[in-house]
């Protein structure tokens, strides 16, 4: 709802006293263009405007330029990279004056407490955390979306009655909150309020309003190794803590996946993750280790379980290998799924899986009709099985 936004961008000018205002928008959003272009155009020909001026700053879409001083130097046609500050954007901001940085959901909030009062914005969420506040609730859930709710509510009522719980009946494992830089909140811990003192002392953080469902099949070595790719490639590198302690971390992460650790790489990891957060430049790298860092204080029994050869979740393919048991009654299902040929079809007779061709696609634990094809420990099963 563009008029919104807009409405509370103008409200900010005139506290501020600023002439123009800026929408920053990821390119890769056209929609979200179109709309408030067109939402501009419309307050501008009904006069609502006076004489503010708002325009649109398409965006080339990096994730650090999520941070101000970034998006400042995106805007101005510059690398998008965070620079030290003082002086913050109050002072010298965009062209070097003085400029006021707010995301479109603060704005938002604006014309509705002008309207009603500061009172009755407090009337709803938590004292310290008043208010409501957006969430893309997604991952192992019954009804995903955007959504929005007041401020401590818990996060198992957000799964459950919002969400509709796991899907297929699946044991819920963990929430991971806050975007690709949040924290993963265990399922004994989802009684949590969602306030941002709450969420930051677990680990968490309110971030981006990400909120990631995962249950009993997640890995989540592989989860924070998913995270740490990602901020491992947005990374800026304009500060070494992030530039190399991210890649450093990932490279970790990938070799527990990948059963290549070696003794002291998760001590290793959270040493990287301690110096990357506290040395980094931006709020990218000071919060990219929050997922490796959750999930080493929530589950490191799964860190130790990888540095030993095995993935309890059966996600790691590197860690695990399919088999076939004696329920198999030989369909040959099996084999004409397979594509990489590592199953020779054998009507009536019970299958066998080569290791040393299978890539553990799951497509033969997925066709089987008896449920016949298990998930191993890969270290149990010979490098190849003998043939029937």
């Amino acid at each position: 709802y563009p008029f919104r936004v807009i409405e509370g961008m103008a409200i900010a000018a005139f506290a501020v006293g600023a002439e123009a205002c800026l929408f920053f928008i990821r390119a890769e959003y056209p929609l979200a263009i179109r709309r408030v272009r067109e939402a501009i155009r419309l307050c501008a020909d009904r006069g609502v405007l006076g004489g503010l001026r708002i325009e649109i700053a398409e965006s080339a879409g990096a994730f650090v330029c999520g941070e101000e001083t970034a998006m400042i130097a995106a805007i101005e046609g510059r690398r998008g990279v965070p620079r030290a500050r003082p002086p913050y954007p109050s002072r010298a901001g965009l062209w070097g004056q003085p400029t006021l940085v707010n995301n479109v959901e603060t704005l938002a909030t604006v014309p509705w407490i002008v309207a009603r009062g500061a009172g009755a914005f407090r009337a709803v969420g938590t004292p310290r955390s008043p208010g409501t506040k957006t969430f893309a609730l997604a991952g192992k859930i019954l009804r995903g979306g955007l959504i929005e709710v007041p401020m401590g509510m818990p996060i198992r009522r957000i799964v459950e009655e919002i969400g509709g719980g796991v899907q297929g009946g699946k044991r819920l494992k963990a929430v991971q909150i806050g975007g690709p830089s949040g924290g993963c909140i265990p399922e004994r811990l989802v009684d949590l309020p969602v306030d941002y003192e709450s969420l930051t002392g677990a680990g968490a953080m309110m971030g981006s309003g990400g909120m990631v469902v995962l249950d009993e099949t997640d890995c989540m070595v592989d989860v924070a190794c998913y995270f740490m790719d990602f901020t491992r490639r947005e990374s800026c590198g304009t500060c070494g803590p992030c530039r190399v302690g991210t890649r450093r971390m990932h490279e970790i992460l990938a070799g527990l996946c990948a059963g290549t650790a070696n003794a002291g790489d998760i001590e290793l990891l959270e040493e990287l993750a301690g110096v990357v957060k506290d040395g980094s430049l931006c709020g990218l790298g000071r919060t990219a280790p929050n997922p490796v860092l959750s999930t080493l204080r929530y589950f490191r029994s799964e860190y130790e379980d990888h540095l030993r050869g095995k993935c309890t979740a059966r996600r790691c393919k590197a860690l695990i290998a399919y088999t076939i048991t004696e329920k198999c009654i030989g369909c040959t299902r099996c084999a004409q799924r397979c594509p990489a040929t590592a199953i020779e079809a054998r009507p009536y007779e019970r299958h066998v899986i080569d290791q040393t061709h299978c890539i553990r696609c799951g497509n033969c634990r997925q066709v089987c009709p008896s449920e016949a094809v298990d998930i191993v420990d890969r270290a149990d099963v010979p490098a190849e099985a003998p043939r029937a």
